[in-house]
């Protein structure tokens, strides 16, 4: 434009791609989606998950977190026959933490999650089930 003075140009892209730019895979998304919420697990809850695996499977996402560390007092009700209450304190801790698990996993697939439930088993084996319903592909308002 005329009477504006010219900037110079910035610095080269360090790192510019090559070819054609593609979308995740289902397995890059499903890591990604494991590496939030062990995070997240770890930032809540005091310690981390053992592990997880996610499972994209079209408009659904599955994580198993296993390997679960209950606090002593927990492990103690447990004992005394009240697993229920433990369990029953998880789901209402994991309705409380839920918006931050859904925005993980729109981040992570790009799309709108429309639904999420969540259960623990507390006797051993020890894992959590999250499971997250998505917004169908090429519905308006599905892209995040």
């Amino acid at each position: 434009m005329q009477g504006q003075p010219e900037h110079p140009r910035g610095p080269a892209d360090p790192n510019p791609q090559r070819g054609e730019v593609t979308a995740p895979t289902d397995q890059q998304v499903a890591d990604e989606i494991c590496r939030e919420l062990l995070a997240i697990h770890a930032d809540s809850y005091g310690s981390p998950a053992g592990g997880a695996e996610a499972h994209v499977l079209d408009n659904t996402v599955v994580v198993l977190l296993h390997g679960l560390d209950l606090l002593p007092g927990e492990e103690f009700l447990i004992q005394e026959g009240q697993g229920q209450a433990v369990s029953n304190v998880h789901v209402q801790y994991q309705k409380a933490i839920e918006p931050t698990f859904r925005a993980a996993v729109e981040r992570a697939t790009g799309r709108r999650v429309l639904g999420f439930a969540s259960q623990i088993q507390v006797e051993e084996p020890r894992f959590m089930t999250e499971i997250f319903r998505l917004q169908p592909r090429g519905v308006p308002g599905a892209q995040v």
